[in-house]
């Protein structure tokens, strides 16, 4: 079976093809590398020895994108593709509307141009919102998500589902990820953000480099034990395991589901930075600064459905997360 990945040179697109390649599955994938590097490609290559084609290109176009369709013949898609800074989002929300659901428009009419009817959508837990209990389950009402990131993926959701019920023989599957950090133990591939990070992980690890002076540690009034933001961090090779998981349901079932990605577990942003300099015995120099806009308190949680419907479980530990993830900076310290 050949899968499309769009996107796929990302984070998370790329330790996917690695994991789909490890798991026998052939790929493709598209990538306008506005946020990635070709050289994840080679690397994911060089990690599984084995080959796929990569095509440079916005999936926006969709002359190129039936050009690859008609090339290549996959027979699902992951899609990843799409803006995803929560913080730029606020920033600049008609670009990410416009971009991530005109990306989703263009794919889904070229899917459906080739009958090609699998789909596993990269969605987030930004989806819920602010909710008032925790763990967040699959079943809460979504429907106040905090920044226009948040809502673009809660509006893709809806565009799947709705399509999902008048195509029966569709499957969809929509993967809610918590917070994903880590990298490959090999160190070869890893989070690699352009300029200054978005996320904690590679601030973390560019302080303990000297690359940041001083970590931004973005408030510590919230009504969490430390008062700093807790939320489900969970190791990106699990994440990427989850993708292979959900693709083997794709194949027998149809019709539209989701499932959280997480590990349950609810970690402050204290936490990662001591369990990392535990781990690692390196200090990381931070000071409390501002709360960042769009940020929640918390969020974190129930992974019980895709344990017992994916057969998808995290397995990998905070230390394992903090090790790997200061592994691939080292090794790497000015990215790919």
């Amino acid at each position: 079976m050949k899968i499309l990945l769009t996107g796929g040179a990302g984070y998370i697109g790329t330790h996917t093809a690695i994991e789909l390649l490890n798991a026998g599955y052939d790929i493709v994938v598209a990538d306008n590398f506005s946020n990635s590097q070709p050289e994840s490609m080679k690397r994911a290559k060089q990690i599984t020895g084995r080959d796929f084609n990569v095509y440079e290109m916005d999936i926006r176009d969709k002359a190129k994108l039936e050009v690859l369709f008609e090339q290549e013949k996959p027979e699902a898609v992951i899609h990843f593709a799409g803006l995803k800074a929560v913080g730029e989002s606020v920033e600049k929300p008609l670009d990410y509307y416009e971009n991530n659901l005109d990306a989703t428009f263009v794919l889904m009419r070229v899917m459906e141009e080739y009958g090609c009817k699998k789909i596993v959508f990269s969605s987030s837990a930004t989806v819920y919102g602010e909710q008032d209990t925790m763990p967040l389950v699959e079943t809460m009402k979504c429907s106040a998500c905090s920044n226009p990131y948040g809502w673009t993926k809660y509006m893709i959701e809806q565009i799947l589902r709705d399509y999902a019920k008048v195509h029966e023989d569709w499957s969809v599957v929509l993967l809610r990820y918590f917070n994903p950090v880590g990298a490959h133990e090999s160190g070869m591939v890893g989070e690699n953000p352009n300029g200054i990070p978005n996320n904690l992980m590679p601030r973390v690890t560019q302080a303990a480099l000297g690359k940041i002076k001083m970590l931004g540690v973005m408030g510590n009034d919230y009504p969490t034990p430390d008062g700093t933001c807790l939320r489900d961090y969970i190791h990106v090779v699990d994440l990427a395991k989850g993708h292979v998981c959900a693709i083997r349901y794709a194949q027998d079932n149809n019709g539209c589901d989701v499932f959280n990605l997480g590990t349950g577990v609810g970690y402050s942003v204290l936490d990662i930075i001591n369990t990392f300099e535990k781990v690692n015995g390196i200090k990381v120099p931070h000071e409390i600064v501002a709360r960042r806009p769009g940020d929640l308190p918390m969020a974190y949680s129930n992974p019980a459905k895709a344990e017992k419907i994916l057969h998808w479980k995290a397995e990998k530990t905070l230390a394992d997360m903090c090790r790997d993830s200061w592994n691939w900076q080292q090794k790497n310290p000015n990215g790919y």
